[in-house]
């Protein structure tokens, strides 16, 4: 079998054009591939999508997805700052698995589209990771 290898169309789509699954495993995605993407829990409810990706500059890590929830047609939804690492790739379905019911994400401390929180405040931060962390009483 001879496979054309196209990389420059490669690198401007981000789509791997050789075969069905060539990059799983995923290592590595861009952030504008990311934005949009589906969050279901594990019973295959919908949560909601990536509105965006927030980057520690310092540490250079992504610690949160921002999540939309509960919107109609892209109104109305609030969204919530998700530790990035309670999100798992489904690479096959091209969707994130956040291992949580609707009703958890309803009782978390979120955010408008017009009222993002100060990101040198470590207040809604703080409630963050606490709201997630493994001793919390909420989960």
């Amino acid at each position: 079998m001879n496979v054309t290898k196209r990389y420059e169309q490669d690198n401007k789509t981000g789509y791997n054009h050789e075969g069905s699954l060539p990059n799983v495993p995923v290592k590595r995605l861009t952030s504008s591939s990311i934005t949009g993407d589906r969050v279901e829990n594990r019973k295959g409810e919908k949560l909601g999508t990536i509105d965006n990706l927030m980057i520690n500059i310092e540490t250079g890590e992504v610690e949160y997805a921002v999540l939309q929830f509960g919107s109609f047609l892209g109104m109305g939804g609030r969204l919530f700052a998700i530790p990035f690492k309670a999100l798992k790739l489904d690479p096959v379905r091209e969707i994130f698995i956040l291992n949580k019911e609707k009703q958890y994400l309803e009782k978390m401390p979120g955010f408008d589209q017009a009222h993002w929180p100060d990101t040198n405040d470590h207040t809604y931060f703080n409630d963050v990771d606490t709201y997630w962390s493994p001793s919390s009483t909420m989960i």
